[in-house]
């Protein structure tokens, strides 16, 4: 059976949706408040580091994939260039490292030390068969992102 919603029905919600998408913004699902610490980027590395945090996090699938295919090389490889120590100028790291806390930077570059970590370990996987220490690194390579994702925002 098919709904039915009518015109006065979709307005009151249209109504209630901007004041809803701005609570969103500053609360969390559980319903705290966005407590991050607000980091203020010029706008040019604002939209190149946002769309590196989206490569990031399509490089984390990448390694999931890879992984899950028994592609231990490739899944080395992948998180060296996209997200190692080895990647840091093709994120243009020095260039938005002065405007992050230090603390921020810490994390960053803890981050891809991991990622560094985890590319040594998927390819001993290759070696050895045995992926356990490669999903156990993929594990804290996620981790570090979650956390600087939970102590900071990018404004």
């Amino acid at each position: 059976m098919a709904t039915r919603i009518s015109i006065a029905g979709m307005a009151l919600v249209a109504g209630f949706l901007p004041a809803a998408c701005a609570d969103m913004a500053t609360s969390h699902p559980s319903g705290n408040v966005d407590t991050r610490e607000s980091v203020e980027f010029p706008e040019p590395l604002r939209s190149h580091t946002l769309a590196n945090m989206r490569d990031h996090l399509e490089t984390l699938r990448l390694l999931q994939d890879d992984l899950a295919r028994g592609s231990f090389s490739q899944a080395a490889e992948t998180a060296e260039s996209r997200l190692g120590l080895s990647s840091l100028e093709l994120h243009g790291a020095h260039e938005v490292a002065g405007y992050m806390p230090a603390a921020m930077q810490a994390m960053g570059l803890e981050m891809h030390k991991a990622a560094s970590r985890f590319a040594i370990d998927a390819a001993d996987a290759g070696a050895t068969g045995d992926n356990r220490k490669a999903l156990a690194s993929l594990a804290d390579l996620t981790a570090r992102c979650v956390a600087c994702h939970a102590a900071y925002k990018l404004r």
